[in-house]
């Protein structure tokens, strides 16, 4: 059995939550808020454990949804662009934009951004970086590659618009927002990332698909939520 610190123990006997309650994910939700106590606005992070293999390409899970209240989170993002499609990525609020110059900017050593955005006709540049950009690189699985660049950079200035990738353990940990935020925004945006994972489900994924999640905060206990609870609420927003 997990041994817990004092402080873990504490936070969880405030919350009125004994170690390994499943929880409806609303009282998941306030009980991580309860739990804040540093003088920072924490983020409340969600870990979903999927049924699925990671090694194996027909099981990966990735791709973008977007949250109905934001991530709270600002985020640089470069967009490799050209002409008109380049204009418009500077008007909808884009921090750098630009192609050659910018890849040649990037080889030089430049890493000073967040997100990636590209649009196809320069793909060909832009695969120069595959090693440099890493996770980074413009996918159009996770919606980065795109000839309508200025809703991609609207939806990621505002933070509405996240992307989530399973790891190789199998879990995808992914923001939903700040301390601040009131619970009915973190359920609008937990509710969205559920929908989101049940959709993107792979037809290769055998028997139980979400096994286990898990609610916390920055430096708050997790707190764990019933799957079923949570996927009858992913249903319902769908």
């Amino acid at each position: 059995m997990a041994k817990h610190s004092e402080r873990y123990r504490e936070a969880l006997k405030a919350a009125g939550v004994e170690p390994g309650q499943l929880m409806d994910p609303q009282d998941a939700i306030e009980a991580v808020r309860k739990t804040c106590s540093v003088k920072f606005d924490e983020s409340i992070d969600v870990a979903v454990n999927l049924g699925v293999d990671p090694r194996h390409g027909d099981q990966m899970v990735r791709g973008t949804t977007t949250l109905p209240a934001g991530t709270g989170k600002k985020r640089t993002v470069i967009v490799f662009a050209k002409g008109d499609q380049a204009t418009a990525a500077e008007e909808a609020g884009a921090d750098f934009v630009g192609a050659e110059e910018l890849v040649a900017k990037i080889q030089g050593g430049w890493r000073d951004f967040d997100v990636c955005v590209a649009t196809p006709d320069v793909m060909g540049i832009v695969t120069r970086l595959g090693r440099l950009l890493g996770p980074k690189m413009p996918n159009q699985k996770a919606g980065t590659v795109s000839m309508d660049v200025s809703k991609v950079v609207n939806d990621i200035k505002k933070a509405t618009r996240v992307e989530y990738r399973v790891e190789k353990a199998g879990i995808v940990h992914l923001g939903i927002g700040k301390a601040s935020f009131s619970t009915d925004d973190l359920m609008a945006n937990f509710s969205a990332l559920m929908a989101a994972l049940i959709k993107a489900k792979p037809s290769a994924a055998k028997g139980r698909y979400i096994k286990k999640i898990t609610v916390s905060s920055t430096m708050g206990p997790g707190f764990q939520v019933d799957t079923q609870r949570a996927q009858a609420l992913a249903e319902k927003s769908r």
